[in-house]
């Protein structure tokens, strides 16, 4: 490693402490220059990107993140939620199946991985992967919630009811809202009455 890449990281991170985004980058963008082999400071061109909503020049650090250590998966997973963003579930699709291929309990990664299939009307892999969401993480109420649409849109009515069963027992807002998008009204006498 060169005195002149660490002085630029050192640079990048200092500027990325407090908050300056902007020379953060233009000093990592540097570090990188001088060793193509610095994955942290790929990684962090990637997030401030990512974070600028530049969701192009984000996926091509992501892909440089990769280059170096492609058995990175929270990089994988990354790199899926910009594609996502970037309107293009297929590719997405293929970050999130590496992610959790790499690291199976990425609950997030199984998340992104239904979403990008529901984009596409996949709704039956879309229940898949939201299952497994759901199960590595039972308390979240987006990931059942998504499930249960992809039933719906799956025409499995009676798992739209386990759902709605499992979500009455911690979150009856988001359960409200499934009902209503699922045209439900058959299971509105399930919930509570709400104050607001």
């Amino acid at each position: 490693m060169s005195y002149e890449h660490w002085r630029h990281y050192a640079r990048g991170w200092i500027f990325h402490f407090i908050g300056n985004t902007e020379l953060a980058y233009e000093a990592y963008t540097v570090a990188f220059r001088h060793n193509p082999l610095d994955v942290q400071s790929a990684r962090h061109l990637a997030a401030i990107a990512a974070q600028r909503q530049n969701y192009p020049v984000a996926e091509q650090w992501f892909l440089k993140v990769l280059h170096i250590i492609p058995e990175d998966a929270d990089c994988h997973y990354n790199l899926g939620f910009v594609r996502e963003q970037m309107n293009a579930p297929r590719p997405a699709i293929e970050s999130f199946e590496e992610a959790v291929r790499l690291k199976p309990i990425l609950d997030r990664a199984w998340y992104g991985l239904g979403l990008a299939h529901a984009a596409l009307g996949e709704h039956a892999e879309a229940a898949v992967a939201l299952r497994e969401a759901a199960r590595l993480q039972p308390m979240n109420g987006h990931a059942l919630y998504q499930l249960g649409m992809a039933y719906h849109h799956n025409g499995e009515p009676d798992k739209v009811d386990k759902v709605v069963g499992k979500l009455l027992e911690f979150d009856p807002k988001i359960t409200r809202q499934l009902i209503k998008d699922c045209g439900r009204e058959d299971l509105a006498h399930l919930l509570p009455e709400m104050p607001w």
